[in-house]
Parts: C-alpha cells; structure tokens; sequence
C-alpha cells in the first residue's frame, strides 16, 4: 500500500470509512466551487468517484491520496495525480489536484500534501513533468501552485464547461525537494 507521511499528514489509498466523510466535503458547496460544474455531490456519487479514484491507483501506479490529519485521524480531503483526460490539448500528461474540506483550509494542509505528492511523481514514480489545472480566480489553488514552483505553462478553457482554465507546469529538473 502506497502511503506519504508528511510533519502533519497521511497520504494514503481510500478505506470504507473514508466515504461518509468525503462525501460530507463534496457536499459543502464553497468546496465545489472551483470544480467542474460547481454542483456538489451526494454519497453515491462520492462513493463512485472513489471508485475511479482507486481504479486509477491500479492502472497507472498514482491516483488521488486520501489526506489524513494524522494527529486526530480525520480525513481532510484528497490530493494527488491524475490524468486530465477531458483537457486533450494538454495530452499526454499527469495533472496534480487537491480538494478539502473548509475547516482544514488555511493551515498550509493543502501546500504540506501537495509537495509531497509532487516529490512522490517526480522522484518514486519517475515522472520527468507534472502540469496542475486551475480555474481561473481560484486564488487559493493559484497559491498553492505557486508554492510548488510550478510555471504558468498557457491559459484555455474548459471544453465541457466554458470556464477560463490556467495550467501551470513543472519538471524533474525544475523541482527542489
């Protein structure tokens, strides 16, 4: 099993007990916000994108970590790689994503697991470039991108959704541990 400890997180693969918890987060709607359509999503939904999640893990060797406080053992959210199949135009490529729940926001949880999920992608999984995929005023993910020394790489939209998208980039001889 594939886990990360950070100063204050565990990364690791989804349990049973993380879908009532996760799907508390997904239904808060400052949450969803900067995602897709912005609607929140229920258990059953929650519980199926958990399911991809973790397919993704088994097929390509990364996916979506759940994030652990590890001093209480409340899940906060995830973060992770994925590949950002519904952008072709950045293809091919492995995007970094991350989403908490509001009471863990503003604590430097999201930078901490970030970081350690791009080392994860660079130096265990081999990966020589990561990209990350923020909707335009996402100030707060904007930030944590800049913290991982990502570089704006283009502006686009979002082919589904029509929203202004900005993909930022990094590479293995750009990252500092």
């Amino acid at each position: 099993m594939t886990e990360i400890r950070t100063p204050r997180l565990l990364l690791r693969r989804w349990t049973d007990d993380d879908l009532v918890p996760m799907a508390e987060i997904n239904a808060d709607p400052r949450v969803m916000r900067w995602t897709d359509d912005a609607s929140v999503h229920d258990l059953e939904r929650t519980a199926e994108e958990i399911e991809q999640w973790e397919e993704e893990w088994d097929a390509e060797g990364f996916g979506l970590f759940a994030v652990e406080l590890l001093a209480s053992g409340e899940l906060a959210g995830f973060t992770g790689l994925y590949v950002p199949g519904f952008l072709p135009e950045v293809m091919p490529a492995v995007a970094i994503g991350w989403r908490l729940g509001a009471p863990f926001w503003g604590q430097g949880y999201a930078s901490e697991a970030a970081h350690a999920t791009l080392e994860f992608a660079l130096q265990d999984r081999g990966l020589d470039r990561v990209i990350s995929i923020s909707r335009v005023g996402d100030d707060a993910s904007e930030n944590v991108i800049r913290k991982l020394g990502m570089a704006p790489e283009r502006e686009t939209e979002h082919p589904v959704y029509g929203f202004p998208l900005h993909v930022h980039s990094i590479d293995l001889t750009e990252f500092q541990a």
